[in-house]
């Protein structure tokens, strides 16, 4: 948790082939969800080139058209290729699954939270601007004024001594645009507005000099290999386990959601500048095997991360997690954004 004064952070934006696995995972988990709330999902997407693959289990009431979904949603970032889709979801019996489910973990594990008093949203602010570079340069593609910006992109930001160092940019591209007018136009519109005056930052874009193939047909995507960029970017440690496609029993998820609103409402109390919170669970055991809370200093603070209920079925009661709010956190982080529970008081 005590990131050295010199750190580096990144994003991706919605139409990185990893991140388009990811939301395809959660649209599918948010179906499920919408007509049956208690549906158990662990849902897996790969996409390799022309080919797309959907596999994992579920166990629901819902009626899904996996890849009615899939398409939509590939279509919905901004790609116009067309896809095959093999569809590879095996069918639990939703009564089988709800004589196993006593409130008990779905599986072993560790989870992390993170909380800083650094920026209003308490997370570390290179995580958010570098999260907003990546969304921003979304929103210069879907504004219709830059048709040259492709889906496919990658942001990332260096700090050396607290101080920003260095903006990276890559953006897939259109064939007919220089760099140097992709540079001009970036600068100005997407990196300026984000962090401010560049004076004395190294500011590179499409450093390759050209980004020109994306998405599948560059490169295979696969769920859940975004870990950090889903989280704190490396800035707090991580158990390992992948968020997207997966309902809210499994703690991989639902415990990582409860451990950031832990910290963040210590943080937020003035216990603490910092918090990092860690829990872990035994497959079938409702109660966590381990709770800890720590401040910036490194001190024990578990005593005010023990007041709050840790329990599979209370995390999903007290942060609503029945509901389809999933696909929206498939880009872009999820923590320090607004509209989600856990990021609430």
């Amino acid at each position: 948790m005590h990131h050295s004064s010199t750190y580096t952070v990144e994003s991706v934006t919605s139409g990185h082939p990893d991140k388009v696995c990811d939301q395809i995972s959660d649209a599918i988990l948010d179906e499920c969800v919408r007509q049956d709330p208690m549906s158990r999902v662990a849902v897996e997407t790969f996409g390799s080139h022309d080919v797309l693959v959907i596999g994992g289990e579920v166990s629901t009431r819902a009626s899904v058209g996996y890849e009615a979904i899939a398409r939509g949603v590939y279509k919905a970032i901004g790609y116009l290729d067309t896809l095959r889709v093999l569809v590879h979801v095996a069918n639990q019996s939703p009564d089988i699954a709800q004589g196993v489910d006593t409130g008990g973990a779905g599986d072993q594990g560790i989870m992390y939270g993170y909380a800083t008093d650094e920026t209003p949203e308490l997370m570390p602010k290179a995580v958010l601007q570098v999260h907003r570079l990546a969304e921003g340069l979304e929103n210069l593609r879907r504004s219709g004024k830059f048709p040259w910006i492709k889906p496919d992109g990658k942001t990332q930001i260096t700090v050396a001594k607290g101080a920003l160092q260095s903006v990276l940019v890559s953006v897939q591209h259109d064939e007919n645009i220089d760099n140097g007018s992709i540079r001009n136009a970036l600068i100005e519109n997407l990196i300026s507005p984000v962090i401010g005056t560049c004076d004395g930052i190294e500011i590179l874009v499409n450093p390759t000099g050209k980004f020109v193939q994306g998405g599948f047909a560059a490169d295979t995507g696969l769920t859940g290999r975004k870990i950090m960029v889903d989280t704190y970017c490396g800035l707090a440690p991580h158990g390992g386990g992948a968020f997207s496609g997966k309902d809210a029993t499994k703690v991989d998820r639902s415990a990582a959601y409860m451990a950031r609103f832990v910290a963040k409402n210590i943080v937020r109390g003035g216990k603490a500048k910092k918090c990092l919170v860690s829990v872990a669970y035994a497959i079938g055991r409702a109660e966590p095997l381990m709770i800890e809370a720590i401040d910036e200093n490194g001190r024990d603070i578990t005593h005010h991360a023990k007041q709050f209920d840790f329990r599979p079925a209370a995390i999903i009661e007290r942060l609503e997690l029945r509901k389809p709010v999933f696909q929206r956190t498939a880009a872009y982080g999820h923590f320090g954004r607004n509209g989600f529970s856990w990021e609430g008081v």
